[in-house]
């Protein structure tokens, strides 16, 4: 079966595979580095850190509509068809009622967990919940049985009837939102959704190997979790906005377009509008192809209406997808066009996110062969010295060994002087690597924010307010700056000193190159460019109620915490990986110290034949070239492995066809 034609399924079994095996090969690479001695604390952590990227890298697909277009119909047809039923509630009237996540976490038992609505009064945002479990009411569920995952899952479709003045502190009534709030009954209530969140952890096979589905509904549900739009959705690899063909681009569809997607300019990964139940057009009464004409007029529309390109906008019919996976028709099953939609989803998304995480990998792989090649020339550069010194030795009486032993000794006490000047650098580097903590730390966000947030309580927004939020982001970049300069400095002094312990103890110390945190100064300006519009006067009225506001603030700390540790975790690992070489060398040194003065006084002593020991280094300096030999052909071959998995795989949107 071609690349073209595979399920999406297969694909990211296949990808999930990937990933696994170079994981295990990463595994075998670090035992070995381990075993010839070429890992260091710096290697280790690089180790571990590639390990944890290609063992549990995670892809986001997130289904974003209105209610009743299809959407939980279309989840079940990508993914659930298997099951040989509906997994995902899809039937009229029992559709999912809060934003809902399918993963697959092992420390969890398979299950769902629900997030009381009335956790929304509190302020905190779903991933301080998260680390709370026991706020979540857990169903457990039998992940054998289709029957009792789908029973299950029902529960995302519990209501809870509530009065108006409820419904506004919950986040789902606001006086300036006319008939876009939910419908008020006899008794003066509304229908709102029972759980602000649900985690369906289950043990699929897709899931399993590292996919995320979100599953977002109504334009109420959306715009009531900030966390949604801020932080989810923006960092979703792929986002699928489900439209229905009966009805096209409704009032309310274009206002989540346009103000939880469109606006959201940090996003940068695969984006689709799919235009769903094209089966309402096959009414019997018009031909194939007066309906594939009327199904490219509507993309074309849905294309301008949205802005987007047209390759960009797909039509399926996902109930009619279901029904022919099922039952195995493959005439229904092209008649649905879901091939094409999980055509993109192979090519595109996966392609993409395959590519992003080889690149990662490739370079870190590049770094630890670095790191470890340094050790080895410290080993052979000391090797080399001492072979030249013993043969210097050849035909010499006692006395020359004597004063080569003597000459060892001051070398030695020489070189233990330079002990307090590497203490002098460490202390100076830990004193400049705290600064950069305490500048790029969660308090510093935390005070910038309280700042904003104690302009929000108990005020409607003034004109200027929206450049408030912008001055606070200003801040912010110049902290990173700060943050910067700071570790210019530490750059500098590193640079400094191993000029000087080169020169003064014959270290064969390499400087390293700078490091950049002025890279993440564009995620700081993406996040405030996409967020701004929360703090116009449009939504003014939105911005008075204490709950909403704190937790919109709340939802963008999370997304400037996430920037910041990221530096953070950059600069932490560009110092140890700085410093790893100056303890690798002071130990090496050492023991060559060692190793030479033990020579020269075992053959002053005759316990030891000059020529056998020349013999010996010999026959270890041919086996450390072995073992450099050995480290560039062990990583050349992870590195094809990486290469060769990405041959033939198609990353370009541009490819996608673009008539049905």
């Amino acid at each position: 079966m071609n690349a073209e034609s595979q399920l999406f399924n297969q694909r990211f079994e296949q990808y999930g595979l990937w990933r696994a095996g170079f994981a295990q090969a990463l595994d075998v690479f670090s035992a070995w580095l381990d075993s010839k001695g070429l890992r260091n604390a710096a290697t280790m952590e690089r180790l571990a850190r590639l390990h944890e990227q290609a063992a549990n890298d995670r892809i986001t697909v997130a289904f974003v509509a209105e209610y009743s277009r299809g959407k939980s119909e279309m989840i079940n047809a990508l993914f659930f068809s298997s099951y040989g039923r509906r997994i995902m509630p899809a039937r009229a009237g029992r559709t999912t009622m809060c934003p809902t996540e399918l993963i697959w976490e092992p420390e969890f038992p398979p299950g769902v967990r629900l997030l009381p609505i009335e956790t929304r009064k509190l302020g905190a945002s779903l991933a301080d919940w998260k680390l709370k479990p026991a706020a979540w009411h857990a169903v457990a569920l039998d992940a054998r049985s289709g029957d009792s995952v789908a029973q299950a899952l029902q529960r995302v479709t519990e209501t809870i009837q509530v009065d108006q003045a409820e419904a506004a502190r919950l986040g789902f009534w606001r006086d300036d939102a006319g008939a876009e709030n939910p419908p008020l009954n006899a008794a003066g209530q509304m229908e709102v959704p029972r759980w602000r969140h649900a985690i369906i952890n289950f043990p699929h096979p897709l899931l399993k190997k590292g996919l995320v589905i979100l599953d977002t509904p109504g334009l109420n549900a959306i715009g009531a979790e900030p966390e949604l739009t801020i932080s989810l959705l923006p960092q979703a690899q792929a986002v699928l906005f489900i439209l229905a063909a009966d009805t096209g681009v409704t009032r309310s569809d274009r206002h989540i377009w346009q103000e939880h997607l469109a606006r959201h300019v940090d996003t940068q990964g695969l984006r689709l509008v799919v235009l769903n139940k094209i089966d309402t057009l096959w009414d019997g009464l018009t031909s194939k192809e007066e309906q594939a004409a009327q199904l490219r007029s509507q993309r074309q529309s849905v294309a301008r209406m949205l802005s987007v390109p047209l390759n960009h906008v797909l039509a399926v019919s996902a109930q009619k997808a279901l029904v022919a996976k099922i039952h195995k028709d493959e005439t229904l099953l092209k008649a649905s066009a879901i091939r094409q939609l999980e055509t993109v989803l192979i090519d595109t998304l996966l392609g993409q996110r395959h590519l992003i995480l080889q690149r990662a990998l490739m370079r870190g792989l590049g770094e630890i062969r670095t790191e470890a090649s340094q050790v080895l020339n410290v080993r052979l550069r000391d090797l080399t010295e001492q072979i030249q010194e013993l043969g210097s030795l050849k035909g010499k009486n006692n006395s020359a060994r004597r004063s080569i032993r003597m000459r060892i000794a001051r070398e030695r006490k020489e070189f233990d002087g330079c002990v307090s000047k590497i203490l002098g650098l460490r202390a100076a580097q830990n004193k400049l690597l705290n600064e950069a903590f305490q500048l790029l730390s969660g308090k510093t966000i935390k005070q910038e924010l309280a700042a904003l947030m104690q302009a929000l309580q108990g005020k409607f927004l003034s004109v200027g307010f929206q450049k408030r939020f912008l001055q606070t982001f200003s801040r912010l970049q110049e902290v990173l700056e700060t943050a910067q300069d700071v570790a210019d400095q530490m750059h500098r002094v590193l640079a400094e000193s191993y000029h000087s312990l080169n020169m003064e103890y014959g270290f064969a110390l390499q400087p390293p190159g700078a490091v950049d945190l002025r890279q993440f100064a564009p995620d700081l300006d993406r996040i405030a460019q996409s967020n701004r519009h929360y703090f116009s006067m449009t939504n003014a009225l939105r911005l008075s109620s204490a709950e909403f506001s704190e937790r919109l603030v709340n939802a963008i700390a999370m997304r400037l915490r996430a920037v910041f540790e990221a530096a953070c975790n950059e600069l932490d690992l560009w110092s140890k990986a700085s410093t790893a070489q100056l303890d690798v060398q002071l130990k090496e040194r050492r023991l060559s110290f060692i190793s030479r003065s033990e020579t020269i006084e075992r053959i002053e002593q005759a316990d030891l034949d000059l020529s056998d020991r020349l013999q010996q280094l010999q026959r270890e300096l041919a086996e450390l070239q072995e073992v450099a030999s050995a480290l560039n052909a062990r990583s050349e071959q992870l590195e094809v492995a990486l290469q060769a998995a990405m041959r033939g795989v198609d990353v370009h949107l541009g490819q996608v066809p673009v008539s049905q």
